[in-house]
């Protein structure tokens, strides 16, 4: 029979399937392999009549993402806070850069809507206007049914710094999860996490993953060619006087316009600066 992963503990996969959830594990050779199955895979398995049941394969996966380990996602919802702990606009930008080279659709989640610091939202607002945006209270429930339509028939994982309420907006999605919930540090605004493991849970016609952990950004590609396509303000640009043009320092570089007029914003340019040089040198040293 066939189904999908959705918790993996100690060894044992439990896999949902039109028979129920059915808790297996791995097949011998898969360590001979190097194979390892992970949440969100599509396997075969076999249910022995002792009732032990074998992962016989794992289907071909769209994608796959390492920190901490899922496959076939369909969207990464990152979550920002509209109050504390203050956003980290780069490492929001490092995970929408991080979907898009896995062939995930990015969503932005901007949670705590009731108690927003008016500068955040107009910063989120501005900056991630070209791409899909809910604004949501875990707290009050605003925008949850919004929210709902961005997972319903999608695979989908939260993401983003601790403490911008990913378990709370789980807890108001799927109350019966009953997750624990962070709470910030005195001293430092920041939060502790709260979730152990990656888990799926089936909800409205799709499925979402709570995992902790995404905060660590290692793409699999550092091709510069490919991060362009991961910025659809660019698109917006008269062509470039030079082929392969990276939109930095060249001359004649039709994006730089995107500032001047207002339709990329000087925020966001500096942070693709940043992640642009740092594609540039991962790839330079790769092999070193």
């Amino acid at each position: 029979m066939e189904g999908s992963i959705i918790k993996g503990v100690g060894g044992f996969y439990y896999v949902s399937t039109d028979q129920g959830v059915i808790t297996s594990k791995a097949r011998g050779a898969f360590r001979k392999e190097g194979i390892t199955p992970v949440v969100g895979d599509r396997v075969t398995l076999t249910l022995h009549a002792s009732g032990y049941a074998q992962i016989d394969a794992i289907l071909p996966r769209r994608n796959l993402l390492i920190r901490p380990a899922v496959a076939n996602v369909d969207r990464l919802l990152i979550v920002i806070s509209a109050h504390l702990p203050e956003p980290d606009w780069l490492l929001c930008d490092k995970l929408i850069v991080q979907a898009k080279l896995n062939h995930i659709e990015p969503v932005l989640v901007l949670n705590k809507a009731d108690e927003a610091d008016p500068s955040i939202r107009e910063a989120f607002e501005r900056d991630y206007r070209l791409f899909p945006r809910v604004v949501v209270s875990a707290r009050t429930g605003e925008g949850l049914h919004a929210l709902q339509d961005a997972i319903r028939g999608k695979i989908c994982c939260f993401a983003g710094q601790s403490a911008v309420g990913k378990s709370s907006l789980m807890n108001a999605l799927l109350p019966e999860l009953d997750l624990p919930v962070g709470e910030l540090t005195r001293k430092t605004d920041r939060g502790r996490h709260t979730t152990r493991h990656a888990q799926l849970w089936p909800c409205f016609g799709g499925a979402l993953l709570d995992t902790p952990g995404f905060s660590l950004y290692e793409p699999d590609s550092f091709d510069e060619q490919l991060l362009l396509g991961c910025y659809p303000e660019f698109a917006l640009a008269d062509p470039c006087r030079f082929p392969g043009c990276m939109h930095r320092s060249e001359p004649g570089c039709g994006v730089k316009a995107l500032l001047t007029d207002g339709r990329l914003s000087p925020a966001r340019y500096e942070r693709y600066v940043q992640i642009a040089n740092d594609f540039t040198f991962r790839r330079k040293h790769q092999y070193d």
